[in-house]
């Protein structure tokens, strides 16, 4: 038969400590004498005591959960900083509660549990906050911080890459490095990231009175970034370089390129992404790309977030964060151009 849970008073009467003493040693940041705290978990250890979770989210009126909302999970990027993000916010004593959500209509069922679920914030990786939707964040007091995506509208925090200096490099690098007929390929339409990557890459190409050869969509998904590069090499003349919009679609391109159309990477055709997801720096890739500070990004919405979270004041911040050019063999030249004083190339 299922025992009966150990209360917090029995382990105050074992360790000789008042009730609010047991509390204060499983919050988070409160304050307790060390000598207290010892004997406090030496008596929960001994009864098998473990808090009420639910019992102390009534008494404080925080679950002490964010919510993440998510878009995709088959992109390393994404892997990456949902590993990450889970490993900062435990360190403050919240929990992670997983949303997916593919588009627009889809999020505005999700955001209905979300409400219900009385999270603490909500964290938005890569997915697209309606304005309707915000405003109703915002109206009851719910913080909300986006990563690596952008919006216009107000009452939302945002935490980005410099995506347009990223997408702004890897124009210039591939002329500069000889490539004439240049394609991109794109992510979702919606995106912000695709987009201010692509208007810096054309910016990019304008200055040297480049035009783009060719343009795909990928929607940052592997298979459909596979039939984009088809049809993108499909004519007698193809393009001599692709910028994909990311890594995960930039190996899709590297693989198709050699496993379908026989062409060699980057004799061929160069190949740039964006990212710098783990795989890209395997031997049958090496691929050029942009790195996107992963840490410092969760870092600052984490910050942004539990900081509006413990004020009860719910804002709109944004923040940018300098990339990084990573040069590899798959677009090879060591180009000596800055973005700025924290994005040097750098050969890997």
């Amino acid at each position: 038969m299922r025992k009966r849970p150990v209360t917090s008073q029995e382990v105050a009467n074992l360790a000789g400590v008042s009730q609010s003493a047991v509390s204060r040693c499983f919050s988070p940041n409160a304050s307790i004498a060390p000598k207290t705290k010892e004997k406090v978990l030496a008596a929960a250890q001994q009864l098998g005591y473990r808090p009420n979770a639910i019992a102390r989210s009534l008494i404080t009126r925080s679950s002490r959960t964010i919510a993440v909302v998510m878009s995709q999970l088959d992109n390393p990027f994404y892997a990456q900083m949902l590993e990450y993000a889970s490993r900062r916010f435990q360190q403050h004593g919240y929990h992670l509660l997983l949303f997916m959500s593919s588009d627009e209509q889809e999020t505005a069922s999700v955001m209905s549990d979300i409400l219900q679920s009385q999270a603490d914030g909500i964290l938005m990786l890569a997915a697209t906050l309606s304005s309707s939707l915000a405003k109703e964040c915002v109206a009851r007091g719910i913080p909300v911080v986006m990563i690596n995506r952008t919006v216009a509208f107000e009452g939302v925090s945002q935490v980005a890459s410099d995506n347009y200096h990223g997408g702004y490099w890897v124009g210039r690098h591939l002329v500069e490095s000889g490539c004439e007929r240049i394609a991109f390929l794109a992510g979702l339409a919606d995106s912000s990231t695709s987009s201010q990557r692509r208007q810096g890459f054309l910016d990019a190409l304008a200055e040297h009175g480049v035009a783009c050869w060719a343009e795909a969509v990928g929607d940052y998904d592997f298979t459909t970034a596979q039939a984009a590069t088809r049809a993108l090499f499909k004519a007698d003349v193809y393009p001599d370089a692709v910028f994909a919009a990311n890594d995960h679609m930039a190996i899709a391109v590297i693989d198709t390129l050699k496993a379908e159309l026989g062409l060699q990477v980057p004799h061929d055709v160069a190949v740039v992404g964006f990212d710098n997801i783990p795989v890209a720096a395997w031997p049958s890739y090496q691929l050029t790309t942009v790195q996107q500070p992963i840490e410092a990004m969760v870092d600052e919405a984490t910050a942004l977030l539990l900081g509006q979270i413990a004020s009860g004041q719910v804002m709109g911040e944004r923040k940018v964060l300098p990339v990084t050019p990573i040069v590899r063999d798959s677009a090879a030249r060591d180009s000596s151009l800055t973005l700025c004083a924290h994005a040097q190339p750098v050969r890997k």
